[in-house]
């Protein structure tokens, strides 16, 4: 930045600070952080406004990487980037204020404002770049969380595990329950494995190939696999799309399916 914005700003800080201060109140109204305490805002409002003036001494390179430590701070505590994208442009209104109020020809005034604002938009630019990582970082973490809780292997008996899925099964679940399913039954030594599809809503070509994949992979790792939960609707749709399920057992309920497994791993059920 030119050496005479730098030394206007740092001569007009005070002036500066008071109207931006100003500025910010509108700032809070328009993003509802109304319920924000006031000295919790007015704290705020200080460090950011402490922190961009101070950025007009650094260099490019330190400027970049002070700014991404700020932004990554106040992204995990939850403020909005509106906070501060609409807060540099009450710092831009004020600053074109006072360097209106100081300087008489027009050509200088929208010389240095240009370079003021190739500045600021510069700030901005990397505030939403920064914000959008570290939202997309945060939203693909609690993606995968999801989807390990989307693919459970739940161990019922000795030698019993059940994988009960519900919702719709896309590649990428696919993936992983055909991981869960291998690690599982390799985990806790299974003799049968059962997947129950009662929480799938539509068994369409796709989902049915994915499945009889899992099974095909369990089969391989010494196991055997049962589909329970094949309710009427789903069983028409599975005839009608001509898809050939005959390589492994399938049940109606996961009872039923239960009850086979116990048979298939040498045990039985007893009323008491």
């Amino acid at each position: 930045m030119q050496p005479y914005i730098v030394s206007f700003i740092s001569h007009q800080r005070e002036m500066l600070m008071n109207l931006w201060k100003k500025e910010l109140e509108i700032v809070r109204q328009d993003n509802y952080l109304e319920s924000i305490s006031d000295s919790v805002y007015e704290n705020m409002n200080q460090e950011f406004m402490h922190f961009i003036i101070e950025m007009v001494d650094m260099d490019e390179k330190e400027a970049k990487m002070r700014l991404s430590s700020f932004a990554e701070e106040y992204i995990q505590s939850g403020w909005p980037l509106a906070y501060f994208t609409q807060g540099l442009q009450a710092f831009r209104r004020v600053n074109l204020a006072l360097l209106s109020e100081g300087e008489s020809n027009i050509a200088d005034v929208l010389s240095t404002f240009s370079e003021l604002e190739s500045w600021i938009d510069g700030i901005i630019n990397q505030l939403v770049h920064d914000y959008t990582g570290t939202w997309e970082d945060i939203i693909e973490m609690q993606k995968l969380s999801l989807l390990e809780l989307s693919a459970p292997l739940i161990p019922v008996l000795e030698g019993v595990t059940v994988m009960p899925l519900i919702g719709t099964i896309d590649t990428a679940r696919a993936k992983l329950v055909m991981e869960n399913l291998l690690e599982g039954v390799i985990e806790h030594r299974s003799q049968v494995v059962l997947i129950d599809i009662t929480g799938v809503p539509v068994v369409d070509t796709m989902v049915a190939h994915h499945i009889i994949q899992a099974s095909e992979a369990v089969r391989l790792v010494g196991a055997k696999c049962i589909l329970v939960g094949i309710r009427p609707e789903i069983a028409q749709t599975i005839v009608n799309l001509g898809i050939d399920l005959s390589k492994f057992p399938t049940k109606s309920t996961l009872r039923k399916g239960i009850e086979t497994a116990l048979e298939l791993t040498n045990k039985k059920m007893i009323d008491l």
